[in-house]
């Protein structure tokens, strides 16, 4: 068993904050250099989380499932009925997703996804939450005043939309899934991918652009 010294703790909580910037990126920057001084982390190790949520794990893979909803109408039907399973199909699973439910926007609601108590969230085909997703503002304000949040985002709802909030609990989680855009037919599935965003799939972005990148 580790022996617990908490002299040694304190001594090292101290020296933390003696060393620590004020700045939050040249904070983690330096706790990782201290950390990695006393042979605590591998910094190589620390590159690959970093890469796989990225590029892995982050919002690609919700893009993915997206995208196969608007080119798979059997995978969609699935996807609405039971998300954990239509995700399992794809192998991306997780204890963020096994109780999952995805809600649709449509031409006439559109919808809006916040946890009110703390900061639940599909990490698992989202990666990390935005720092806009955990502040209490957002939190409280997008239940009370949905319509004004969205605006800050740029995303104005006409009155004829409804707009539905889904609070998310550590029990059941939502994923939203955006309109396909318009002159998109000839897509293929990592076209379209292209097109979703982070966003989209929380529902702070409602239209989505078609773009070269996404053509590509």
């Amino acid at each position: 068993m580790t022996n617990y010294d908490a002299q040694e703790v304190v001594r090292i909580h101290q020296e933390l904050r003696e060393r620590l910037p004020r700045d939050p990126a040249s904070r983690v920057e330096a706790l990782e250099k201290i950390l990695t001084e006393k042979g605590l982390v591998d910094p190589q190790s620390i590159d690959a989380w970093v890469e796989a949520y990225q590029d892995h794990i982050g919002p690609k893979r919700g893009a993915h499932v997206v995208a196969k909803a608007w080119n798979d109408t059997g995978f969609k039907r699935r996807l609405m009925a039971d998300a954990p399973a239509a995700i399992d199909e794809l192998g991306y699973l997780g204890r963020a997703t096994g109780h999952l439910k995805v809600v649709e926007n449509t031409t006439t609601v559109h919808n809006l996804v916040v946890c009110t108590l703390c900061s639940c969230y599909p990490f698992s085909i989202l990666g990390m939450a935005p720092a806009w997703y955990k502040v209490a503002a957002y939190r409280s304000r997008a239940v009370r005043d949905p319509r004004g949040v969205l605006e800050e985002f740029g995303v104005e709802i006409s009155n004829d939309i409804e707009v539905r909030v889904w609070d998310s609990t550590a029990e059941l989680r939502y994923l939203v899934l955006p309109q396909r855009p318009d002159g998109t037919e000839h897509f293929d599935e990592d076209a379209l991918a292209n097109l979703v965003t982070r966003n989209s799939m929380i529902g702070t972005d409602r239209d989505l652009k078609v773009t070269a990148l996404g053509e590509g």
